[in-house]
């Protein structure tokens, strides 16, 4: 069995100690290193678990490609159709663009993805394929796990539904959704869907909810009422959630206590310029909260790089963390919170975890966090991946 013996290192910013790593898994702390073991010394450096990206959409990031001029209207649909038709005109092609996507996010220290990787009747289950492609290639690097995403919605384009099943038999995980009243204006209908393909398949649900207040909020009952009726609890995210911003508090209220019973997971990219969940507030009612980058440089937006402490230290502005415990709730969601949002297995700093591990200078682990300096190393399954901010395997 291979051994290797990282020594200085501080879990999670605590004592000194030293971690044995055997067969890609962590063994223990503080052992004495066994015969013939690889050693390195961390220098003191924080160890973490792997970063945790909940929600991206690595199929149409334009890293890499020229400057997108972003003349786009002001409307989610006006987004939405701009970028249908830029697909073709840019030539975004969904392997090459989440490879560069992949191996930049290792490079930061991710080790986990769920990618929404768009389908709909122009593009086809095209995007899942070349996802699914960097999936392959690249699992040495970083773990990807592909919503099936109908961005253009299901109900108002015949046929999307019939590509939504072939994403999910071609190999993507879960099943997404998108504004049941707003985009495909059938909420039951569009839900019917849905939640039927998660029982067929047998595989959580995704659903990206940019409703606001009192529509928002009418969508997000009847989620929580398909939940709790198809007994799907722990396995149902809504995205964004925007509802949950919105200044009726008392029904915010209610709302988080439904969600609690219902066990449903609430994903956050923190967003500037629209209302947010409160972060800590779903924490305390005992909600899974996750985070995400959302686009990366892509049509919708020139904002965004895949780096999970600085989406961190986003969670941490918009919700006001200000206090080093506070700023460990906010790389909560980029780590545990994302790890238990996507039901991973074995993650963690405890002996028997895998080894998906990462280095962070600081003195403290919030320093760390908001200092966002290059990661000293990342490691996947005990295997070093990259070094002081560069991926030791290139985009192809």
């Amino acid at each position: 069995m291979h051994s290797l013996v990282i020594r200085n290192v501080r879990p999670m910013g605590g004592e000194t100690t030293s971690v044995t790593i055997r067969d890609g898994r962590i063994a223990g702390y503080g052992e004495d290193v066994p015969e013939g073991a690889e050693t390195l010394d961390g220098g003191g450096a924080i160890l973490i678990p792997g970063l945790v990206e909940a929600h991206t959409h690595m199929d149409k990031t334009l890293l890499g490609m020229g400057w997108y001029r972003n003349e786009v209207g002001p409307r989610l649909t006006d987004k939405i159709d701009n970028e249908r038709m830029q697909r073709r005109v840019l030539g975004i092609d969904p392997a090459r663009q989440s490879a560069r996507q992949a191996v930049l996010a290792a490079s930061l220290g991710t080790t986990h993805i769920r990618t929404h990787v768009d389908v709909d009747t122009e593009v086809g289950v095209a995007g899942i394929e070349g996802v699914l492609e960097t999936r392959e290639r690249y699992r040495d690097l970083v773990d990807i796990e592909l919503v099936a995403f109908p961005q253009s919605g299901m109900l108002v384009r015949p046929g999307t539904v019939e590509l939504m099943e072939k994403a999910l038999q071609l190999g993507a995980q879960v099943v997404g959704g998108l504004d049941p009243s707003g985009i495909d204006r059938d909420p039951k209908g569009n839900l019917d869907v849905v939640f039927g393909l998660a029982e067929r398949y047998a595989v959580p649900v995704d659903i990206h909810l940019h409703e606001p207040a009192e529509l928002g909020a009418f969508s997000m009952e009847l989620i929580i009422e398909r939940t709790k009726a198809l007994g799907l609890q722990g396995k149902v995210t809504i995205s964004h959630a925007f509802c949950l911003g919105m200044t009726d508090q008392d029904y915010v209220a209610a709302l988080i206590d439904a969600l609690a019973q219902a066990q449903i997971h609430i994903l956050t990219t923190a967003p500037a310029s629209r209302p947010a969940p409160a972060v800590k507030r779903l924490m305390e009612a005992g909600i899974v909260v996750a985070a995400g980058s959302d686009g990366v440089r892509d049509t919708w937006g020139p904002y965004n790089n895949p780096d999970m402490l600085e989406r961190a230290v986003l969670v941490g502005l918009r919700n006001n963390l200000r206090r080093d415990d506070e700023v460990a709730l906010a790389l909560d969601t980029c780590t545990y919170g994302g790890a238990r949002m996507m039901g991973l297995d074995g993650y963690g700093l405890e002996p028997g975890c895998r080894a998906d591990l990462v280095l962070l200078d600081g003195e403290t682990l919030a320093e760390a966090v908001v200092s966002r300096r290059p990661r000293k190393m990342v490691m996947k399954a005990g295997k070093v991946i990259a070094r002081d901010g560069a991926a030791l395997i290139a985009a192809s």
